[in-house]
């Protein structure tokens, strides 16, 4: 008798290969290495780490999408501790959970951490005229992953005139007030405004499983979050331990400081240069390293850690950098464990929708400020610069070359003084 199949018909061996549900999500090593080679080329603080986060994990590799990415971007605006640097743990969290999460910061944060703890070489290097040019092709380079960024948001999160209104409006704002404070006024000004304003079409969200527990887990991190806020400073006046002040120290700064990048230095000084831990011309120092570094400007507590002095048995050195670098980023891990349960179930819902749209536009507005001061102020100086700015954002955005091979290519015309 022959075998009669139908029409449309399946092989029943198919159909259970295909029911069986694949993991395509990428693994740790992966999830390390990728964060790695953008911790040793994402020059130009955190601005310029959105664009480089939005080019790989959008546009390239596709591990999250558009809307995600935006909403990611507005959590972390919110949220204390430096912004580019959470977005990018919560990227690892949401693929690989707590792994994924501490495989990104730590690949995101090695390069960084090991030039700000071994200072010497990096400041000897930078000093030299060959060092300047590679600094002012990384920053040109950085200039063009921005914008390039900000298109690329721009076309996602302001597709109407209100959307775009409020970017222009949050744009002005910080051109004319700066401070990192009045940037989180304008932001939760931006979500209540959309919230009432905005009538975004109902859009089915994909939550993603983070793998980082529940709320009540979530909920329990962040009562850890304020007993190490509040503790330490107890228990650092009962053991008078250097370690553990410093560590306290560094923890502190880390959960209070808001818009991250620059915004923590003024926080840092006040830490440590008047209690005698280290001289202003030290800070200073570190300071200025800090500028041509890839990576976070957090990883500056790493040489901090190096070289201060709070007495009580301190270990200081390569001991002390890892402290402070441990010590300022935990509270970062803290908060997303304790914000991500409920945001991923929040930002489904229709009114929070529409706030998030509106602080979507408004982040647009605010990178855009960031963009013309102090990115593009502070390093395009003259007709080469701009030229070698185009040649840059050509590259990324039509060629779609990689963003690291970009700025390889900015540092070695920035060397030959081109």
């Amino acid at each position: 008798m022959p075998l009669i199949v139908k029409e449309n018909s399946v092989p029943e061996s198919i159909v259970i290969s295909s029911a069986t549900q694949t993991d395509d999500r990428p693994g740790v090593l992966k999830i390390f290495l990728t964060f790695l080679v953008l911790g040793a080329t994402a020059f130009g603080g955190p601005v310029a780490h959105f664009g480089y986060f939005r080019t790989e994990f959008v546009d390239r590799r596709r591990w999250i999408d558009e809307r995600g990415f935006a909403d990611l971007v507005s959590l972390c605006q919110f949220l204390p501790g430096p912004a580019s640097s959470q977005t990018g743990i919560a990227i690892g969290m949401i693929q690989r959970g707590w792994a994924g999460g501490f495989a990104a910061w730590l690949g995101f944060t090695t390069p960084a951490a090991i030039i700000m703890i071994g200072l010497g070489f990096g400041l000897s290097f930078a000093q030299t005229a060959a060092g300047q040019g590679v600094i002012h092709g990384l920053k040109l380079a950085a200039v063009a992953v921005v914008a390039n960024a900000l298109w690329g948001m721009a076309r996602s999160a302001c597709g109407s005139p209100l959307k775009a209104s409020f970017a222009a409006a949050a744009c002005v704002a910080i051109l004319f007030a700066g401070s990192a404070w009045f940037q989180v006024a304008v932001i939760a000004l931006a979500a209540i405004a959309g919230s009432l304003l905005i009538r975004d079409e109902p859009a089915k969200i994909e939550v993603p499983d983070t793998r980082t527990g529940g709320r009540m887990i979530g909920a329990a991190l962040f009562v850890v979050f304020l007993l190490l806020l509040f503790g330490l400073p107890l228990l650092v006046k009962a053991s008078a331990s250097g370690n553990l002040e410093a560590f306290a120290s560094f923890y502190r700064v880390g959960s209070l400081v808001f818009g991250g990048g620059h915004v923590v230095l003024p926080l840092l000084e006040a830490e440590l240069v008047p209690t005698g831990w280290m001289s202003t011309d030290a800070f200073l120092a570190g300071y200025g390293a800090a500028q041509a570094i890839p990576g976070p400007m957090f990883a500056l507590t790493g040489y901090l850690g190096n070289v201060i002095n709070p007495g009580g048995g301190y270990l200081g050195g390569w001991t002390g950098g890892l402290i402070a670098i441990v010590a300022v980023f935990l509270p970062s891990f803290l908060l997303l464990g304790a914000a991500l349960p409920y945001w991923d179930s929040l930002r489904s819902r229709g009114r929070i929708r529409c706030a998030l749209s509106g602080v979507n536009a408004a982040v647009v507005g605010l990178l855009l400020a960031v963009l013309y001061s102090p990115v593009w102020t502070s390093t395009v100086e003259d007709t080469s610069d701009f030229a070698t700015v185009v040649i840059a954002a050509v590259l990324l955005a039509m060629w779609r070359l990689p963003s690291w091979l970009v700025v390889m290519l900015a540092a070695i015309a920035g060397f030959f003084g081109v």
